[in-house]
């Protein structure tokens, strides 16, 4: 079994600004971990007793959010689970990433880039592309874009993000026409950023539905 440093070796030199350069280098790491089950299961089982690793993990109503790999330099490696009720806002990224989906299915609406400004009218953005992502399909998102998400319950997904290229994303509503921006932890109150921590217990009840699934 490869170990996972040697696994994201290729990740180190990647151009993050660059997504096609990071779908190249993303696509073997997404393979072999979506092949071995048995090293993403230790490593969720590792993350659970590291303090950092369980810092970064999120819990929100209908998405957790648990960080196996962290870096310096700002690479990341996350599994996303996806809970009943999901739905995302149109929004960009600080950060380009890589996606891989190990279980059920989301709707994916990608609506291309458009000037990132908190005046846009989320009325105006019309989807390039609607798709779904099922099991085994991935893709690769540059920072620029603005998609939403609409995943069924218990959908599960393997994503590798690089460093972050900027300190904020814009996050929008649909329903209400606003938009607003959203910042990265260094910029958030210490009251939000314990909001939307995931205690040890929950990580925990999340690493054994994932067992359960077999995803892990």
């Amino acid at each position: 079994m490869n170990t996972l440093e040697q696994i994201i070796e290729p990740l180190r030199d990647v151009d993050w600004n660059n997504p096609e350069a990071v779908h190249t280098a993303t696509q073997p790491v997404l393979d072999v971990l979506a092949t071995e089950r048995q090293l993403l299961r230790a490593l969720a089982l590792a993350a659970l007793d590291d303090e950092e690793l369980l810092s970064l993990c999120e819990h929100y109503d209908i998405l957790d959010k648990i960080v196996l790999f962290s870096n310096p330099s700002g690479i990341r490696l996350r599994l996303h689970v996806f809970q009943p009720g999901y739905f995302d806002r149109p929004h960009n990224h600080r950060w380009t990433y890589s996606s891989r989906i190990l279980r059920n299915r989301y709707l994916h609406r990608l609506y291309g880039d458009a000037e990132l400004d908190s005046s846009l009218h989320p009325g105006t953005l019309d989807a390039v592309q609607v798709r779904e992502e099922v099991v085994g399909t991935s893709y690769t998102l540059s920072h620029k874009a603005i998609h939403a998400v609409v995943a069924d319950p218990g959908t599960v997904s393997l994503v590798v993000r690089g460093p972050a290229v900027t300190d904020r994303c814009l996050v929008m509503d649909s329903a209400t026409g606003a938009a607003w921006w959203q910042y990265g932890a260094a910029q958030e109150s210490e009251e939000d950023s314990q909001r939307k921590r995931m205690s040890r217990v929950r990580m925990r009840e999340v690493i054994d539905s994932l067992i359960d699934w077999k995803v892990l």
